[in-house]
């Protein structure tokens, strides 16, 4: 029998191959610059291929110092903390090697813990187990909301009243969203300005369980639309804003930060399987806290892991399941020098 050997037209090329890989991937060049980073290197270092193509290594991924081989071609470095040149630290696995029959060339890889930076297959899970545990109290959650946004009604058409009714409003309708849970519909998406949901959980903050603590604003004021649901990220949000209030009460100067920001060439592949999504759309809550104690810090988006005593460990549980119904996805991370606490929101653009 005659075997017909495969079309080489349709072999996948290099960098189809580097971005099938299931680990970040970055070329240098005999120069020490790099040549090319497939979509989890991007999605890792926060910055797109182009960005980082010509840029020396240093100025993207400082090397570990521990690990170098023998002949200094090679490293090695297993479960090893690694800073990015933006300050973000990870724990990963660092590998380097030299490319065959090209003098000068080398490949790094870098296989990071996935629950830290939001991209673990399992996660879902959890979350939804978190969502149904939840749904539980939807009943007996019913009754007093009702009384409270009556009582809203009653005080006047003020401002807070009005703050108060929408919240409940919300609130009534996240819980018609969990209670249906196990439908598996998908979540309404659509076009939406962010600034206006920005706002507005900053001033549900600001009247509420953050009084008192700066929260200051670093938007891009040129982004565009995003493709969201906006009960569904005002949830997101208000849940951040609470985590970073929490963080910082130990703190002398106290401050949350709120920032946008457009990420080009950034994307991700579905946890479901399929082409990359563009995900340019950035959304950080930032505190100046001490960060989550290590032995949680790679298990912080699980159900009932939580670093605060009185917490339940819900609510960045239910943060990644509605922002993974949204089509993003959600990182943690400390970054900065002082280092702050960073949960990064990534979501698709809004479409016309």
């Amino acid at each position: 029998m005659t075997v017909t050997p495969p079309d080489r037209a349709t072999a996948p090329r290099d960098a189809a191959l580097l971005a099938a890989l299931p680990v970040a991937v970055i070329v240098v060049d005999p120069e020490d610059r790099v040549s090319h980073a497939n979509t989890l290197a991007e999605e890792l270092l926060d910055r797109s291929a182009p960005m980082m193509r010509g840029r020396p290594l240093a100025a993207v991924l400082p090397p570990p110092s521990e690990g170098r081989s023998r002949d200094g071609q090679g490293l090695a470095a297993y479960d090893t903390v690694i800073e990015t040149a933006r300050g973000a630290r990870m724990r990963a696995d660092f590998g380097e090697a030299a490319v065959p029959d090209h003098p000068g060339w080398r490949v790094i890889t870098l296989h990071p813990s996935a629950a830290r930076h939001g991209h673990s297959p399992d996660r879902g899970g959890g979350a939804r187990a978190a969502v149904g545990a939840a749904a539980m109290l939807a009943h007996e959650i019913r009754n007093p909301l009702s009384g409270i946004r009556g009582a809203a009604q009653l005080i006047g058409q003020g401002e807070l009243p009005q703050l108060i009714v929408r919240e409940v409003d919300r609130i009534a309708a996240l819980i018609d969203r969990m209670q249906a849970f196990g439908d598996e519909r998908p979540l309404p998406l659509g076009a939406a300005n962010i600034y206006p949901l920005l706002d507005h959980a900053r001033r549900v903050a600001l009247a509420g369980f953050a009084r008192g603590t700066r929260i200051e604003e670093r938007f891009d004021p040129s982004l565009p639309a995003a493709r969201i649901n906006p009960d569904a990220l005002v949830q997101v949000l208000i849940n951040l804003l609470k985590n970073a209030q929490q963080a910082v009460l130990s703190i002398e100067e106290p401050l949350i930060t709120l920032a946008t920001a457009y990420r080009h060439g950034m994307a991700a592949r579905p946890v479901s399987g399929g082409d990359k999504v563009a995900l340019p759309i950035e959304i950080a809550v930032i505190d100046n806290g001490p960060g989550p104690p290590a032995e949680i810090a790679d298990h912080l988006f699980d159900p009932f892991v939580s670093g605060h005593a009185a917490g339940q460990g819900l609510g960045l549980a239910l943060v990644d399941k509605l922002v993974r119904d949204m089509g993003g996805i959600v990182q943690h991370a400390r970054e900065g020098s002082p280092a702050a606490t960073v949960f990064r929101l990534l979501l698709p653009r809004g479409t016309a």
